[in-house]
């Protein structure tokens, strides 16, 4: 971060190299982000855990008397 503002702090910056470190800074802090995420999700995803089934409850049709 302080290289950005060291960036926009020289005399003659141009606009893609600012634009280019503002990138660069988000695409770290994202990805450093998506690291931490991504065991929760694969845990979450590919769980070993079965479905629960429900028994299935078959009624016996009355006469109707």
């Amino acid at each position: 971060m302080e290289d950005l503002v060291d960036l926009i702090a020289t005399e003659d910056p141009s606009a893609s190299d600012v634009s280019d470190k503002i990138k660069e800074i988000l695409y770290t802090k994202s990805s450093e982000r998506i690291e931490g995420l991504r065991p929760e999700v694969a845990a979450s995803m590919f769980s070993e855990i079965e479905p629960e089934i429900e028994p299935e409850t078959t009624e016996e049709p009355t006469d109707g008397e």
